[in-house]
């Protein structure tokens, strides 16, 4: 069947390029190197023990420090030409597709690197699920922009037909060859990266994708960024494809994980005070584990039902059945139901808006995805974490196929990708 909007045959189209990487002698490790992708990293401390792990860090590119946003995004231009100058950074000498996997806590991940033909939405080939922010899109644009390069790889996830043929096949002949690069970073994932040139594969690989679609699992705000910065361009080149990792999840299912919300401003006493009987809470004398064990239990329990834990002073506080009154006077009803039913719709709408009245801007809002982290950031600060249920892969898809968008930072697919092992630079296309 053809996707409304989208003509028959048309599809995925993923092209080689010329990978820009380190030079494996030049850098302390290729571990050393890398980074989680740049709305992943806790600040401040984790932002520091990337930039300490070692002076050429990929942290300097795709997140550099500086006083205004003007001198950040000039410093990182200015960096990657001085890498580029050193030998640090080199690019291969062949345009490639790159087979990328990742093993670790028990997964197996692979899935093809590459030049993704930009597609509007009406199109229906490429899938967003989440709302983006403005401020957001403006930084990594003027990023790319001042760079002129796609420093680390979305995550986008297609269903194969299941079977070792086509594109799957390539990929897994290639993993049977010497890798590129082998390496483990800090929270134990192993990665390889092979390259695929041969002209009969990469036939292979671009007949397979043809006709398929792809939900954008991680890199919303990057895909945006992408289709504004070509929106910008007076002719047809480079900026008409942006860096992706498709993975074929019919063989790699990928895992949904929460987005944790900090609350910089409202203490958790006064959060708990404005409640009144919106929701249900019950404190919880249980390590953190433990509550979110309980959270998990109470969205067993229903599943359409909403529930959170605060956390931030000490204790860990289960918030769930809210009032129907509250949600039916905040929660917008123009939407699916599978829409109004999700926990970040209830979150914004009924707690952060009416309840709270907590701006969604940088000042007052953190998205955080290391649970641990955002608890403790919490504490120190004497602001409130808002932990979060992962949403089930299904719904997600089911709205994305009708077009309807969550709430920004409702998902975390993974594994992500490790930024820092393949860039793409425009000037090399």
């Amino acid at each position: 069947m053809t996707t409304p909007g989208r003509r028959a045959g048309q599809g995925l189209q993923l092209a080689p390029f010329r990978g820009l990487r380190y030079v494996a002698e030049r850098v302390g490790s290729l571990a050393a190197v890398t980074s989680p992708p740049y709305d992943v990293v806790v600040r401040p401390d984790g932002l520091r023990h990337l930039e300490t792990a070692d002076p050429y860090n990929i942290v300097r590119l795709i997140l550099p420090q500086a006083a205004t946003a003007a001198e950040r995004h000039r410093q990182a231009a200015e960096t990657l030409r001085r890498w580029q100058d050193q030998h640090i950074l080199a690019p291969d000498p062949t345009p490639a597709l790159y087979v990328y996997e990742q093993r670790g806590e028990g997964i197996l991940q692979r899935g093809l690197i590459g030049a993704l033909r930009l597609t509007p939405r009406e199109e229906g080939i490429v899938l967003p699920h989440e709302d983006v922010m403005p401020h957001i899109i403006e930084d990594r644009a003027a990023l790319m922009r001042d760079t002129g390069a796609n420093l680390e790889p979305l995550l986008f996830a297609y269903r194969g037909n299941g079977t070792t043929t086509g594109a799957a096949a390539v990929i897994e002949e290639t993993t049977r060859t010497e890798p590129l690069l082998s390496t483990t970073t800090d929270d134990g994932y192993a990665h390889r990266l092979w390259s695929v040139t041969d002209p009969d594969e990469l036939a292979r690989i671009g007949e397979d994708l043809a006709g398929q679609r792809a939900l954008i699992a991680d890199g919303h705000h990057r895909w945006a960024t992408y289709l504004r910065l070509r929106a910008e361009q007076p002719e047809p080149g480079p900026w008409d494809f942006g860096l992706v990792l498709l993975v074929d999840t019919a063989r790699y299912p990928l895992r949904v994980r929460a987005i944790h919300r900090l609350l910089h401003r409202l203490p958790v006493a006064e959060a708990l005070a404005s409640l009144g009987g919106a929701f249900r809470v019950r404190t919880l004398d249980v390590p953190l584990s433990g509550a979110l064990d309980a959270l998990a239990e109470a969205k067993a329990a229903d599943r359409t039902g909403n529930a959170f834990v605060l956390a931030g002073d000490g204790r860990f506080h289960l918030l769930d059945r809210p009032d129907p009154a509250l949600l039916a006077r905040t929660v917008p009803a123009d939407r699916p139901c599978a829409w109004r039913e999700l926990d970040a719709t209830v979150l914004h709408s009924a707690l952060l808006e009416a309840v709270w009245r907590v701006p969604d801007d940088p000042e007052h809002i953190g998205y955080i995805h290391d649970t641990a982290a955002v608890v403790a950031q919490a504490e120190r600060h004497d602001a409130t974490a808002v932990l979060m249920h992962p949403v089930h892969e299904d719904v997600v898809r089911e709205l994305a196929e009708q077009g309807v968008t969550m709430p920004h930072k409702s998902t975390s697919f993974g594994p992500k990708p490790a930024t820092g092992l393949v860039l793409r630079s425009l000037d090399l296309n």
